[in-house]
């Protein structure tokens, strides 16, 4: 299910537009899998026709029916998550019925970092960390698939929108530069970077 196009602007294009990775659904497919699995085992080692066979099915039964319905519920969370990159905007938003998601302008994007731990890396999910001269201040997302990837394609995007004819930049600059220079105060940011985020707000 792609992100719903009627919900962006005029002249504004979808550059990324991603589920969470299918690591998000690791834990209740594990869960189902157990529980098929110690059901089985259970029915082989109990004689038919006994109480405690009954008392194992029912038992059985019910956890393949708790399971199956962890399942189905974050699958239609996976479903209805999008984690959106367009020519303006970073967007997240969450919710089948009950619907939260915030929005990010490219213009207010200061710095984006990710991590993986040993075993996101190997099946290439992670984390990101968005740094923004809005109210939110600080964001992060989960299961983001490749984030490194995604990281490049955000910058490349803020690149791609200041270059465009016409396009102009944030009017709170200043305060931007302050809150840079909180940020490479505290350690968040190294010199270098400090360097070119201070640079992409200033312009050549």
């Amino acid at each position: 299910m792609a992100y719903p196009r009627r919900l962006l602007d005029d002249q504004e294009s979808v550059t990324v537009d991603l589920h969470p990775h299918w690591w998000f659904l690791a834990g209740p497919v594990a869960a189902v899998a157990l529980s098929i699995a110690a059901a089985v085992a259970t029915l082989l080692a109990i004689d038919a026709g006994t109480t405690e066979r009954t008392v194992a099915s029912w038992a059985a039964l019910v956890a393949l029916a708790v399971t199956s319905m962890w399942l189905v519920v974050r699958y239609s969370k996976w479903l209805t998550t999008h984690f959106v990159i367009t020519s303006r905007r970073i967007i997240f938003r969450t919710g089948l019925l009950a619907k939260r998601g915030i929005e990010i302008p490219l213009d207010r994007v200061n710095t984006v970092h990710f991590s993986q731990g040993v075993l996101e890396r190997l099946v290439g999910a992670g984390d990101l960390l968005i740094e923004s001269g809005g109210e939110s201040g600080q964001q992060q997302f989960t299961d983001i698939r490749q984030p490194d990837r995604v990281q490049r394609v955000i910058h490349a995007e803020m690149d791609a929108r200041r270059e465009r004819p016409g396009h102009e930049p944030p009017a709170d600059v200043a305060g931007q530069l302050e809150r840079l220079e909180s940020m490479l105060m505290r350690g968040t940011l190294t010199p270098e970077e400090f360097d070119r985020q201070k640079q992409r707000l200033l312009g050549p």
